[in-house]
């Protein structure tokens, strides 16, 4: 199964493609999206949409995985970080792919067993569970494989669950 996961951002977006073979994830492919503060708003946006609909055209994940929104600084960044997120949802969903969104409690939980993990803690263990032997130095490209991490993981309990009649 692969999966996009996604860190949405204004200035940067992270992405990180997983895949899971015989039980062992690997990372495709990560970085980030970065836009210019100096552009309209709307076409950071178009960037952002294009960029992730070009790597869902040229991976095909099965699901795409997008963090939510808890909590911004500001009102103001709170709207451009949703709008941000409806531009990914948007980009996977008129691709046909499905979409699941953790919120950070959820993601550090499944990445670390800790929901309260700081950046380096998380960067690390995705580091570490995808055999990486270079160091992630996007934190967003690290939060977004670890978005992806977290769907699998998930997505593994589930089809556990399921196959034991619960």
């Amino acid at each position: 199964m692969l999966v996009l996961g996604v860190d949405p951002g204004a200035g940067a977006t992270g992405y990180g493609m997983v895949a899971r073979s015989d039980g062992v994830l690997r990372a495709v492919e990560y970085g980030s999206i970065i836009t210019t503060p100096r552009d309209p708003f709307p076409s950071r946006l178009q960037q952002i949409f294009s960029q992730l609909a070009e790597l869902i055209r040229r991976y095909q994940p099965e699901w795409a995985a997008v963090e939510s929104l808890i909590f911004a600084k500001n009102v103001q960044s709170a709207f451009k970080l949703g709008q941000v997120r409806g531009v990914a949802i948007l980009a996977a969903t008129l691709s046909g792919v499905t979409i699941a969104e953790y919120t950070p409690l959820q993601i550090k939980s499944a990445v670390t067993g800790y929901g309260a993990a700081g950046k380096s803690q998380v960067q690390q263990m995705v580091q570490s569970l995808l055999d990486l032997k270079e160091p992630i130095r996007s934190t967003d490209a690290a939060d977004a494989l670890a978005v992806a991490i977290c769907h699998h993981h998930s997505a593994r309990l589930l089809h556990l669950l399921r196959g034991s009649g619960r």
